[in-house]
């Protein structure tokens, strides 16, 4: 792909892993602040949070990607972002442990998925880019919910 754009990312840590979704998706990024639960929910969805009058689902993206949940600290910050779905656009909170920065990385940076084993499924997987002291995992967040998911998320916020 040489002469693409290059690729524009929020990174952020859960652990000591680091990841990545598009600066594209991302609307704003929030301090934690806890979710109204809502009934029903699988266990990584922490409930609903208020965003300019609008209920938005909070994931716990920790737990969704299979990773143990951890208590929110000073650093856990709320990434609101929009998941474009066949018939509309849901916006959700993702929790994530830290926000590191703004990063863009030249296309013929990033490599194809690996085969990860049985720690993440590798079609959550867009990319990975390597650095100097690791490796940036850039997620596609329209796979980490699935298509059923999404309109149960959609339906458990519409419900609150």
């Amino acid at each position: 792909m040489t002469g693409a754009a290059p690729v524009q990312v929020v990174t952020f840590g859960l652990g000591d892993e680091v990841f990545a979704v598009p600066v594209t998706m991302v609307r704003e990024i929030l301090d934690h602040t806890p979710a109204f639960r809502v009934p029903g929910g699988p266990p990584w969805m922490l409930g609903l949070t208020d965003v300019r009058g609008q209920g938005v689902p909070m994931i716990d993206l920790r737990t969704r990607l299979g990773l143990s949940p951890v208590d929110p600290t000073l650093a856990t910050r709320v990434l609101i972002v929009d998941v474009a779905l066949p018939d509309r656009t849901l916006p959700l909170g993702l929790v994530v442990d830290r926000v590191i920065a703004v990063a863009t990385f030249e296309r013929d940076r990033l490599e194809a998925a690996p085969d990860v084993g049985m720690r993440w499924r590798s079609d959550y997987i867009e990319g990975v880019v390597r650095e100097a002291d690791g490796f940036v995992v850039i997620i596609d967040v329209a796979h980490v919910f699935a298509t059923d998911e999404a309109a149960d998320i959609a339906t458990l916020a519409q419900a609150a």
